[in-house]
């Protein structure tokens, strides 16, 4: 066994020795960023204690804004798609510097692919090429830096697997529907279905789309498309579709509320931090301490509830931050009713419900209020893919988001609420109100709330040392409600009509 371990880590370390003799040739890559700029932001740092990397994330955010005003105002067609572009390389080399690279490989990989293979082939290939260069891209940050949380090209890269990953399927759609063959997934996905490969620059411009580069939300080429030619609120001769709505609410109320939560995320966190503050890498988390351990399990629970809460703030700013963004140039915008010529909404860069999900009664709505867009691609490029199975879905999405033991500890987990709520759904839910503050809804609240605050600690927790050891101290209480729950609940007999509340 050690011959074979130390057989495997002398050939990862020439597997990585032999990319990282590439580094000088990437370095040279980065020429979008003017050296005052990065001397400017390092100052900034120093002069306010925050590292680097996180002050250059930020800023990069917020750049997005006033890209967003010149977007808007910039003609239709490539002059948008060639500044979506550029801009995007720009923030990624502000944010990752010479890691940018990454993105124009993979991006390039699967244009090429697209060109090449048949859209049958593309469909699977793509795939499974953007899956294998993420999944090296986390086994790679585990390796070299394990439960660390440096910024680095796989959160960009994460964003941009979707992008490339629903293409192959809207172009696979587009060639069956062109044909008149499309399957029951193809049907229910036409609307993003895209008849032939785009041109490189817009291509380009999609996958590298500034205002969604860093944090998401990852829509479709069609969404992208729409809005940077104009089709979106304009017809082939130039005539509005409907009454074109302002921008600055949709935009402004985003970038409000991003404000908000980046500033209950800093306060919070710091009083409430789940990880050690001096050293979240090697030191105890702070849940976890002797100091913590000895206090009451109510404390605890409710320690950890707070902190969670304040840790999803990072996320709220991120996609709300983003969400503002893409809205001041309307790729936010869902166009117009084709019978009405009513505007339809904002919905198309909206990757969070916040109150939704904070309210959530049961998992279903719990799960569609977070994190949006990429529920969106799970569940028509892999749910709708494989028949409808779970454990394809969240499989992969236990995938994407690496090998960190925590995440899968997580994901192994919630199939069992999962089955619980479609037992209450036959069993319970029929007989009482299903209004949400009914004292039915209430509890179910409560439970969806009690269970998922304390399941979802491994998935920031990362390592199984610390996740195991969290559910432990807590008596693994969430796991054993579960099976208690489904233990009795099974006992109770299915309602007939006549018992059903009306």
């Amino acid at each position: 066994m050690d011959s074979i371990l130390s057989i495997s880590e002398d050939v990862i370390g020439k597997s990585i020795d032999f990319i990282y003799q590439f580094i000088p040739l990437a370095e040279s890559t980065v020429v979008l960023v003017p050296s005052f700029v990065t001397e400017q932001v390092l100052s900034l740092a120093e002069a306010t204690g925050q590292d680097i990397e996180t002050l250059n994330y930020i800023l990069g955010m917020f750049m997005c804004y006033p890209l967003g005003i010149i977007m808007a105002m910039l003609p239709y067609g490539k002059s948008k798609h060639l500044f979506s572009f550029i801009l995007g390389a720009f923030l990624l080399q502000f944010t990752i510097g010479k890691q940018w690279i990454h993105q124009l490989i993979s991006s390039m990989l699967a244009y090429v692919m697209f060109l090449v293979l048949p859209a049958k082939q593309a469909k699977f290939y793509v795939p499974l090429m953007t899956m294998v260069y993420i999944t090296l891209g986390h086994l790679h940050r585990q390796y070299i830096n394990y439960l660390g949380w440096d910024l680095d090209f796989t959160g960009a890269q994460m964003v941009l697997t979707m992008k490339l990953y629903s293409m192959a399927f809207n172009l696979y759609d587009g060639e069956q529907l062109a044909k008149g063959t499309p399957d029951r997934a193809a049907k229910k996905c036409a609307p993003m279905a895209i008849s032939s490969v785009p041109g490189l620059l817009e291509f380009l411009g999609y996958t590298f789309c500034f205002s969604n580069i860093l944090a998401g939300p990852a829509f479709e080429y069609k969404i992208y498309e729409n809005a940077a030619n104009g089709s979106l609120m304009y017809t082939a001769d130039g005539k509005p579709r409907g009454k074109i709505p302002g921008s600055l609410w949709p935009t402004l109320k985003n970038l409000l509320i991003s404000l908000v939560c980046l500033g209950l995320f800093v306060v919070g966190n710091g009083a409430f931090p789940i990880l050690d503050a001096a050293d979240p890498q090697h030191s105890t988390p702070a849940v976890l301490t002797d100091e913590m351990l000895s206090k009451p399990f109510y404390y605890r629970y409710g320690y950890a509830w707070i902190a969670l809460m304040f840790i999803r703030q990072k996320y709220y700013f991120a996609w709300k931050n983003a969400e503002g963004a893409q809205n001041i140039w309307y790729a936010g915008f869902e166009g117009f009713d084709e019978k009405t010529g009513e505007a339809k909404g904002w919905e198309n860069s909206n990757n969070i419900d916040v109150i939704t999900f904070e309210t959530a009664t049961n998992l279903k709505t719990l799960s569609g209020a977070w994190n949006k867009k990429t529920a969106n691609w799970l569940a028509r490029y892999v749910y709708m893919r494989t028949g409808g199975s779970l454990v394809a879905t969240y499989g992969m999405s236990a995938f994407w988001h690496g090998f960190y033991p925590g995440y899968y500890l997580f994901f192994l987990s919630i199939p069992i609420p999962t089955a619980c709520e479609r037992l209450a759904k036959k069993k319970l839910t029929p007989r009482f109100s299903p209004d949400r503050f009914s004292l039915y809804g209430i509890l179910s609240f409560l439970a969806t709330s009690l269970v998922i605050q304390h399941m979802i600690m491994a998935f920031m927790l990362l390592s199984f040392e610390w996740s195991y050891n969290f559910l432990k101290s807590q008596y693994f209480f969430s796991h054993i409600l579960c099976v208690l729950f489904y233990a009795v609940v099974s006992q109770i007999p299915t309602p007939k009509k006549s018992e059903k509340k009306e």
